[in-house]
């Protein structure tokens, strides 16, 4: 097959396509982060495989060549058309205006677009029913936000809901030249297996972390409803900790430990 940076060349030539900015269109062209990705998918053996934007194809072509046809999920009216050309079933949407629940896929694969990603992760862990495992493209940045520990300038509402419900190892990285056009930023890629998690009602939970990071640099119990306060209370003297402890100072496992304290045992 021929190299990544020249199947994008042919296509772009044979579809007169042109890089939508808008739409934070940046394909991947490096055959080494490209055989990564896929790798890390093949070792999901996925049964059902879903793709948010394939684009021109770096990953797609690849992976039509392993699983067959699968499920594309693409908002680019041209790109639509050339993979339904394909035989490809493609939703034309924007993936976070999607209804998710109406999908059945066990693996998710994505070089996904900057703007989205953080929102992509988030929804996908309060899903009813998550998938299997997910392998996704992020700013670096935002990568190493999703995997911050606590006390940490990095940790945050994201790290601790993808940390909760996801096991999350890095499969690359990727230089700004592994893309054309090159982004402004590093990428990283990082794949997502689902973990067990005594969490039931994860919408609820989401907006409690979200109460608690409401404004970070504020003590805890600023931010929490007062009608939580007696039982936060009593919580950080069970834990020996200080009532003037701040939401980025508290682990996964004391963050969904205080959920359950002020929430009952019972969601």
């Amino acid at each position: 097959m021929k190299t990544a940076k020249e199947r994008l060349t042919q296509r772009m030539q044979e579809l007169s396509h042109y890089t939508k900015k808008a739409l934070g269109q940046n394909f991947l062209v490096s055959d080494q982060v490209i055989g990564k990705i896929i790798t890390a998918v093949e070792l999901e053996q996925p049964k059902k495989l879903l793709e948010i934007g394939p684009g021109l194809g770096a990953l797609t072509d690849l992976l039509i060549e392993k699983f067959g046809q699968y499920q594309l999920i693409e908002l680019d009216k041209s790109l639509v058309e050339f993979w339904r050309s394909q035989n490809m079933p493609v939703i034309e949407i924007d993936a976070l205006k999607l209804d998710w629940s109406t999908l059945s896929y066990d693996v998710l694969v994505s070089n996904l677009p900057y703007q989205i990603s953080s929102s992509i992760v988030i929804d996908r862990s309060i899903d009813l029913k998550p998938c299997q495992s997910m392998i996704l493209m992020f700013q670096k940045e935002v990568a190493q936000r999703i995997r911050a520990l606590h006390k940490t300038d990095d940790y945050s509402i994201l790290s601790v809901i993808a940390q909760e419900f996801w096991k999350i190892e890095t499969v690359c990285d990727a230089g700004m030249r592994d893309f054309n056009p090159a982004p402004k930023v590093n990428s990283r890629v990082l794949k997502f297996r689902a973990k067990q998690s005594p969490i039931l009602n994860r919408y609820d939970y989401l907006k409690f972390i979200k109460m608690c990071f409401k404004q970070r640099r504020r003590i805890l119990k600023s931010n929490l409803d007062s009608v939580y306060h007696e039982s936060f209370n009593n919580w950080v003297t069970v834990q020996k900790l200080s009532d003037k402890v701040r939401a980025e100072e508290l682990s996964i496992e004391q963050l969904r430990d205080l959920y359950f304290s002020v929430k009952g045992k019972t969601e």
